[in-house]
């Protein structure tokens, strides 16, 4: 630094720039306007990725004829559950130990079958003991009724003596005495064994209740005791104690049992025709009939019970599946069909807005609503009997925010 007197003077010549100063600066400048530049790309990168992931991805399917005429008009639509009318749970008649189980769950079992046996050996000793009492009684008779007939052979001797004045009166008594006695006695061992017939028969009984037979025929769909468990009518063993030995179903009598909103019963009769379709086989229409309404309310729910028949039963068909079922209402009539052929769609096509059923078609990459007329269920499709045409593109599986006239992407 110069100095003038005592005043220091500036070195002007220290701000110069350098030129390795003056490049570094022009490199920052590059850099800054090319991450500016990135951060504006990645900006309309992402608007255009927000404005094309906005469209909602839709799955279309052709509307289609159904094949045969249209169905019943649908009255009413419930669920229930597939019910057997012949379900029983068998149980021993007395408290004993299970010594014998002959079946096992799936088992088809005929009317009479032997299905378990208990201990009977006590049973078995009253029966012995009561044979033997029969036996003696028996045995008795017979030594009776031999000195019976020598009795009566001494009466009539006798009685021929004392008519010839050999015999006294008091011989004669004596002998008509034995005589009396004898077949009083024979009278009694007679009464004794028919007492011991009827301890027999009762000693039987208790021998039989050791055995349980099928009470029907049947398929087995609960095992309820093993060998070496107590089993009794009553548990009164307690937990240790079973009640039962087996549950058996006759598939031959199963139906449908369904809870109808009071609100609606009159729209169900006896006889009507009812479309069922269990909830493990969406796609199979079972045909069936009400059987009958049960006279009778359930005052918490409001429903009323009803009992629906299939008309042919199946062997898919099992106790205590879900099953949901469709009141028809009568059969149209020919100039209806041929008026309104019944076109088909998927029943997730269908909406409900505000009371009415409207479904959205494919019209130039937008959603355009359509009010329709339903007829009845096919499975998992529905009968459009009006608003639709055999060829339209029709939205599957509605989003609930869909809109008529909202663009929408179509489902690769």
């Amino acid at each position: 630094m110069v100095t003038r007197g005592n005043i220091p003077a500036h070195d002007l010549g220290s701000l110069r720039i350098h030129e390795g100063q003056r490049k570094g600066g022009r490199a920052g400048k590059i850099l800054a306007i090319f991450f500016g530049l990135l951060i504006i790309l990645a900006g309309v990168a992402a608007s255009v990725y927000a404005l094309l992931g906005s469209k909602p991805t839709v799955e279309v399917v052709i509307a289609r004829k159904a094949v045969g005429p249209a169905s019943r008009e649908a009255l009413l639509n419930a669920t229930g559950y597939v019910t057997p009318r012949r379900r029983a749970t068998i149980a021993a008649k007395i408290t004993g130990r299970v010594t014998g189980v002959f079946f096992d769950e799936g088992t088809h079992v005929r009317e009479g079958q032997l299905l378990a046996t208990l201990d009977d050996a006590d049973a078995q000793r009253a029966l012995g003991s009561a044979k033997a009492d029969r036996d003696s009684a028996k045995a008795a008779i017979a030594d009776y009724e031999v000195q019976l007939k020598n009795a009566r052979i001494l009466l009539y001797r006798t009685e021929q003596l004392q008519k010839a004045g050999v015999e006294p009166q008091e011989q004669l008594d004596n002998a008509r005495t034995s005589v009396d006695s004898l077949q009083a006695k024979i009278d009694l061992a007679k009464a004794q064994a028919a007492a011991s017939e009827a301890r027999i028969e009762e000693a039987q009984q208790a021998v039989d209740n050791c055995t349980i037979r099928a009470p029907f025929e049947g398929i087995v769909v609960s095992k309820d005791a093993q060998v070496g468990e107590m089993v009794s009518p009553i548990s009164a063993g307690g937990g240790f104690t079973r009640t039962g030995i087996a549950t058996i179903v006759d598939m031959n009598s199963n139906e449908i049992e369904v809870d109808v909103n009071e609100a609606y019963i009159t729209r169900v009769k006896p006889g009507q025709q009812v479309t069922a379709i269990l909830d493990a086989y969406p796609d199979w229409e079972i045909p069936s009939r009400v059987r009958t309404i049960i006279p009778s309310a359930d005052r918490q729910k409001a429903t009323v019970k009803v009992r629906v028949s299939f008309v042919k039963l199946d062997p898919r068909i099992l106790p205590d599946m879900g099953i949901k079922v469709t009141f028809l209402g009568d059969e149209p009539s020919s100039k209806d069909v041929a008026d309104k052929p019944a076109i088909l769609i998927p029943q997730s096509a269908v909406r409900d807005d505000g009371g009415k059923k409207v479904v959205f078609l494919l019209r130039d990459d937008k959603a355009e609503r359509r009010a329709v007329t339903l007829g009845g269920n096919r499975g998992t499709e529905i009968e459009v009997m009006a608003g639709l045409g055999a060829g339209d593109s029709v939205i599957a599986n509605v989003p609930a925010s869909l809109h008529d006239g909202e663009s929408v992407r179509i489902k690769k």
